[in-house]
């Protein structure tokens, strides 16, 4: 846990695992000829793209947050005032979910009563369950279209989709995903991913991605910078555009076997952050999904999931990828992880 220290990244953020939409390709990138030498099959016969931009998304009001945050309520947004008062309600939660949640705070809970209560897919530890009202999906979405369609300035969620909203750029991180991630998400990974550090995930990156006809269609395969991720269908009406799951990163097979997943609205999927996934091209309409990146010092501090290497760590904004500086006495007694799941 971070014990209040600041949040820090791993260098490899500017160099590793570079995603270029031109070929549909991740790459690492330390100088043009390194590219060429490692990724040249790939490009032969085009221009050889420019050097990567990792930048994007990592916030760009500053000083001027609040400023922008008022105008968005003056705008009609509802913002920060109404989410929080949801959230004290519990007013936006499925009642299923808390049910989920009761029973994951229990004194007798464990990971076969908990499986009772949600749906899992093949073994590759991928769950359904059921997270918010579905009226609070089309306020949420009312939501993010008012704020869409402002002229304040907006980030890219990641580096592999061009439309969403990053959620701390509308104040959502304290009053909304930190209370989720803390309260009601963490009792349910403690028991489903004890392995990922599901009971100590003390930091999150969280963003909406929109698809539709004229914009992304589709996601690549690929996986994400997190031990656990939670995918939440927001609606609107749309067809096709299913998820697909392949291996685990860090267990790959000679021929994978993929699964795909129908969206549900209202409902989210739990899976491992390194488990290799896309999204199939959307047909129709617009669809709109909460992803929420929750991450473990007390896992990445040991190994960055993007390099495979000691975390080289250089300073970062809010939650920044994650990782804390590591003192001497965090460093735990060796224990077996595979013997908690």
């Amino acid at each position: 846990m971070s014990a209040g220290r600041p949040f820090l990244a791993c260098a490899c953020f500017f160099s590793d695992n570079i995603f270029v939409g031109r070929y549909g390709l991740h790459v690492r990138y330390r100088d043009e000829g390194q590219l060429r030498r490692d990724h040249g099959r790939v490009t032969v016969g085009r221009r050889a793209p420019p050097p990567p931009d990792r930048g994007g998304g990592r916030g760009r009001w500053g000083a001027d947050r609040p400023r922008v945050l008022q105008a968005l309520r003056e705008r009609g947004c509802r913002g920060e005032e109404d989410f929080r008062a949801a959230l004290r309600e519990d007013s936006f939660l499925a009642p299923d979910f808390l049910e989920i949640v009761s029973y994951c705070t229990s004194p007798d809970a464990h990971l076969h009563g908990l499986l009772r209560y949600i749906e899992s897919f093949s073994d590759k530890r991928i769950f359904r369950l059921p997270v918010f009202t579905e009226e609070f999906c089309q306020a949420f979405v009312d939501e993010l279209e008012n704020f869409e369609q402002s002229d304040m300035p907006k980030g890219r969620p990641n580096t592999m989709n061009n439309y969403g909203v990053l959620l701390n750029e509308l104040g959502m991180d304290e009053t909304f995903i930190t209370a989720l991630r803390e309260k009601y998400l963490q009792p349910i990974t403690a028991l489903l991913y004890p392995d990922l550090g599901g009971a100590c995930l003390d930091s999150h990156k969280a963003f909406v991605v929109k698809y539709s006809l004229h914009e992304d269609l589709d996601l690549s395969s690929h996986y994400d910078n997190a031990e656990v991720t939670l995918n939440v269908s927001l609606g609107k009406d749309f067809t096709e555009g299913n998820l697909y799951f392949g291996d685990f990163s860090q267990e790959p097979t000679p021929v994978p076997k993929y699964i795909e997943i129908e969206h549900v609205v209202a409902q989210g999927l739990l899976h491992r952050g390194g488990q290799i996934h896309g999204a199939l091209p959307i047909a129709s309409g617009e669809r709109w999904n909460l992803i929420i990146w929750m991450r473990s010092s007390a896992i990445r501090n040991q190994l960055c999931p993007m390099c495979n290497k000691k975390p080289e760590l250089v300073e970062a904004e809010g939650f920044g990828d994650g990782f804390t500086e590591t003192l001497d006495d965090d460093v735990p007694e060796t224990v077996n992880l595979c013997s908690l799941w």
